[in-house]
């Protein structure tokens, strides 16, 4: 069964970029071009894994950074001031740059937006939105796609290793999951991400777990948020 998740949370190859950046404490004016690209190749992995839509711009910027590579590795000139050749990360960091701008500007007018939401002038009376006109971003606090993604690879990477292959059919979908996941917010309001899938063994349920929690979210019934950057994530009922 093929089972496509769009989401409204899904974000662009340059949030990508600024997030293993700040993943990594990475100088943004020297980006290790080797590294990074490696990582941006294992996360569009990932979403194909899952069946997530991999759009176009990050095929591209694959090239893109495919092509800086390349030219990082052709020998520069004998001859002349070494001062004079062009970095071919320049126009990269400066796209970056540029778009962390906006993204910063955006975020702040969003913040204005909020607050200004929460004041009502005196002639007007208006009854405060209802919860369910919240949109995605409100529920998904600072967490973002990329920070699910991580705490999937985290808990594909600490399956146990497998030394042999079984050709077993394993009877698992996404509503069983979404129920699994529910009944276990009904006994508990919060659970880590780590504690919910440290019983899961095999990597098929993972997956599957995995893809009913970005359901639920998409459904409004979850909540996640992170302590702190790069934390594990706790998954709280919407009540």
């Amino acid at each position: 069964m093929i089972y496509r998740v769009k989401t409204e949370i899904f974000e662009g190859p340059f949030d990508l970029l600024l997030f293993l950046i700040r993943k990594h404490e990475i100088d943004i004016y020297d980006i290790p071009i080797h590294d990074i690209t490696n990582q941006f190749l294992e996360y569009i992995k990932l979403m194909k894994i899952l069946d997530l839509e991999v759009a176009g711009e990050f095929i591209e910027m694959v090239a893109s950074l495919m092509n800086i590579k390349a030219r990082m590795l052709l020998p520069k000139p004998v001859f002349g001031d070494e001062d004079d050749v062009e970095d071919p990360r320049t126009e990269l960091v400066q796209r970056l740059l540029e778009y962390k701008k906006f993204k910063e500007a955006a975020s702040d007018m969003s913040g204005f937006e909020d607050r200004r939401r929460k004041m009502y002038s005196r002639k007007f009376f208006l009854k405060p939105e209802d919860e369910k006109t919240s949109s995605t971003e409100e529920y998904l606090q600072n967490v973002t796609l990329f920070d699910l993604l991580l705490a999937f690879k985290k808990a594909l990477d600490n399956m146990p290793k497998v030394t042999y292959h079984e050709v077993k059919k394993i009877e698992i979908t996404i509503e069983e999951q979404t129920d699994y996941i529910l009944n276990i917010l009904d006994v508990q309001p919060n659970i880590l991400f780590s504690e919910l899938i440290e019983k899961l063994k095999n990597r098929i349920v993972i997956i599957v777990t995995f893809l009913a929690l970005l359901d639920l979210i998409k459904l409004r019934k979850i909540i996640v948020r992170q302590s702190r950057v790069f934390d594990d994530i706790k998954i709280s009922s919407v009540l």
